[in-house]
């Protein structure tokens, strides 16, 4: 028979878990491995993250955040229509980067932020699907196509061909005075 893990000892193996792996994990395989429910794994997390563990969660399951020694961060301003959000960002992921949120300066609400943690074409495509059910529309719509995405990715030489990229389409936009400490 075996021993059944204790709380803590199961919280060691699920970030052994995310450390080693290069992607997210679905809940449900981190229940398998150690032997609890889904459900258990998600109170695992709610607790690693009050431990200060950087865990982040996607519709393909959780994954530690990289460090910011391992990443290099950019905030870009750029405007697009709700039709040009897919190539947007398929092209940023494609390049390598992460779409970690979406950013408005509103005039009237002020700064308002959304976790998006896009980091691949799949992660594209459920975001685009959801926003074409009609249950949601992109923010930038309540600025007239204007935001902000904060970009991370391995090197700054990948932001630089990111932000060229964005550039060559179009998409990329320019801060005003009154923006530049976003």
């Amino acid at each position: 028979m075996e021993k059944e893990l204790t709380g803590s000892e199961r919280r060691k193996i699920i970030l052994s878990m995310m450390q080693q792996s290069q992607t997210p994990i679905s809940g449900s395989a981190l229940g398998k491995e150690t032997g609890v429910s889904r459900q258990i794994v998600v109170q695992d997390m709610a607790l690693l993250r009050t431990e200060g563990y950087p865990i982040m969660s996607t519709t393909k399951g959780y994954y530690l955040e990289r460090t910011e020694q391992n990443q290099n961060v950019r905030i870009l301003k750029v405007c697009h229509t709700d039709e040009q959000v897919e190539d947007e960002l398929n092209s940023i992921v494609d390049l390598g980067g992460t779409v970690r949120d979406v950013i408005v300066n509103h005039r009237a609400y002020g700064k308002m932020t959304a976790a998006l943690n896009i980091r691949s074409r799949r992660d594209v495509r459920v975001f685009v699907d959801n926003i074409r059910s009609g249950k949601s529309a992109p923010l930038l719509n309540v600025t007239s196509g204007y935001h902000f995405h904060t970009i991370s990715a391995d090197s700054e030489v990948i932001l630089d061909e990111i932000e060229e990229m964005l550039l060559r389409k179009g998409y990329l936009a320019k801060r005003l005075p009154y923006e530049q400490e976003l």
